[in-house]
């Protein structure tokens, strides 16, 4: 039976409306389609918290900048749709940009602080956005939990400060990052890497293991932060973002001391013309 679908606001509502008048709960999992096992973790996870999961499919236009992939981005929503239902999922809603956005929309969600650093530097308007279509979305569909993953971690921390700030009445839940056996972060972006881009790929994820391990022996945060990046240039990656160990909470900047109190350790770096992130906590 093919998964339901909404494709608007009100048809949305008055599903959502139907399951809270029995009494259940609501997950939702924002997504962009081109979906992997970490997107489908995340539905799983939401179907532990919640009674019913919605998934929403949404290449976000104004997340992208105007040189990046938003047309070249993978779509695919007939196989999205079946893996979604295999996952658990009740309804998918795959809104147009119309339906998402009105012609003359002019209000944005910003989010200062916390989305300024890292990708919020290197993509300057992302994280407005992303903060934008997740108020939207949440608005909509009026979700008792969401689900979004921990690998893009800086979005996680984002969100959680924006539903904190406007009050919006939802539990906010990371799902831990899924990972190839190679130790690559399962990404839709993955499959524009060539094999051998492929090969070299998880370097990304073992200059993190290296840097995490040595901060946590109580090595000095700049000296690891410089030694990761090299590493990184050494495995073929030909432009770093970033590779910076920061507050778990609040992104701010650590020190070039010993490292005190919980810790992310965030990177960004371009293989090829793939641009490829990974964090993990320390």
């Amino acid at each position: 039976m093919p998964l339901p679908t909404a494709r608007t606001v009100a048809d949305l509502r008055a599903q959502v409306r139907a399951w809270k008048a029995e009494g259940l709960s609501v997950g939702l999992v924002p997504t962009m389609g081109a979906l992997h096992e970490g997107h489908l973790s995340l539905v799983r996870l939401a179907g532990q918290r919640a009674d019913r999961v919605v998934a929403s499919l949404f290449v976000n236009p104004t997340q992208f900048a105007p040189h990046e992939d938003f047309a070249a981005y993978p779509r695919d929503e007939a196989r999205d749709a079946r893996l979604l239902a295999e996952a658990g999922c009740a309804l998918l809603y795959a809104p147009t940009v119309p339906a998402m956005y009105a012609p003359d929309a002019s209000t944005t969600v910003a989010v200062a602080g916390v989305s300024e650093p890292l990708d919020g530097a290197a993509r300057p308007g992302h994280f407005a956005g992303v903060a934008t279509v997740v108020t939207k979305l949440l608005l909509q569909a009026a979700p008792d939990v969401a689900v979004f993953g921990e690998k893009d971690y800086q979005q996680l921390v984002v969100i959680r400060r924006l539903v904190r700030d406007l009050d919006i009445p939802v539990e906010i839940i990371g799902g831990p990052t899924m990972r190839a056996p190679d130790g690559l972060a399962l990404s839709s972006r993955n499959a524009y890497l060539s094999a051998a881009e492929r090969a070299q790929a998880p370097a990304l994820h073992q200059a993190l293991v290296q840097a995490a391990n040595r901060l946590r022996a109580g090595e000095a945060v700049a000296r690891v932060e410089a030694d990761a990046a090299n590493a990184l240039r050494a495995a073929g990656f030909s432009r770093i973002d970033y590779v910076e160990a920061r507050n778990a909470d609040s992104l701010e900047r650590l020190g070039p001391g010993l490292l005190a109190g919980p810790a992310r350790l965030l990177a960004a770096a371009v293989l090829g013309k793939t641009r490829l992130i990974d964090n993990l906590a320390v």
